[in-house]
């Protein structure tokens, strides 16, 4: 494991070529959903009036802070975000609540529930004092931000150190789907017309899918004869905001996929628009 460090990173050299780190240790929190908490805001029970209210359990993964406090973040759609200290001097472990409600008291910015809309997010962690008096905020309580170096990413296997909650509406997209395709790609390959193809769509929580093929069989269709691409081309995952689907990820050849679509409410069936540097395609995506 990596050591896990916050603070200041100072090198000195000198003229022999040496240099000296005075490495400070900081520390990191880990939080979790609790279910049945929902790991999203659902829209639409909001919508019909109800308080929702999520759950979640927070330790320390990596550190020894002489206090911590555990802090929330809202930021919505249009880029304002909002912070605030809500519990101070907290003993860990320890589960917490945090409601609807309480988001509408906690900022003076959000008036009534109605202010919730998708595509909003409501994170929380933690801000930790340390033995020597250093105050790490882990979201920057200005912005909203991630407020630590490169050396820490706030979702690995080892910990969640900062928790999101979408605001979203229920979803449930995974399966077998057989993909039909008509695209164009580079380099002088003949284009593909109603090209069919299966991917397995992994449903992973919180309204988010593994894509098998994130091309949906395009690089198949269009680069197997020519190139040997052949097959699943690359895998990645999508987001499903209330019957809209968004989300990008590396190709098999060092550029992205861009993928960006709608989802029928009746029938189920996605409409989706794919490119990358190589290609260019219209699909549809149809449970199996």
């Amino acid at each position: 494991m990596a050591l896990v460090t916050l603070g200041l990173f100072n090198a000195c050299e000198n003229d022999g070529g040496s240099s000296a780190l005075n490495l400070e240790d900081g520390a990191v929190i880990n939080v979790v959903n609790v279910p049945p908490s929902e790991p999203f805001i659902n829209l639409l029970r909001l919508a019909q009036g109800e308080v929702l209210e999520v759950q979640f359990a927070a330790n320390v993964a990596q550190g020894d802070p002489v206090s911590t406090d555990i802090v929330v973040a809202y930021t919505t759609t249009s880029g304002n975000a909002y912070t605030a200290i809500l519990f101070t001097n907290v003993t860990l472990p320890q589960e917490f609540s945090f409601s609807t409600d309480d988001l509408v008291s906690t900022f003076d910015e959000i008036t009534s529930p109605s202010d919730i809309e998708v595509g909003d997010i409501l994170s929380f962690s933690a801000r930790f004092t340390m033995a020597d008096g250093r105050v790490l905020d882990l979201i920057d309580l200005e912005d909203g931000s991630n407020n630590t170096g490169t050396n820490i990413q706030f979702n690995t296997s080892l910990y969640t150190a900062r928790l999101s909650y979408p605001v979203s509406c229920p979803s449930d997209l995974g399966g077998t789907y057989l993909v039909s395709s008509t695209a164009v790609g580079c380099c002088g390959v003949a284009p593909i017309t109603d090209y069919e193809y299966t991917v397995t769509v992994t449903d992973i929580g919180g309204g988010s899918y593994t894509l098998s093929d994130y091309s949906g069989g395009i690089y198949d269709g269009l680069f197997c004869g020519p190139f040997g691409i052949c097959g699943d081309a690359s895998s990645g995952d999508i987001t499903d905001v209330c019957g809209s689907l968004s989300g990008s990820a590396g190709d098999c050849c060092g550029d992205n996929i861009t993928f960006s679509g709608t989802v029928d409410p009746e029938t189920g069936v996605w409409t989706v628009e794919t490119s990358s540097g190589f290609m260019q395609g219209t699909q549809t995506w149809t449970k199996q």
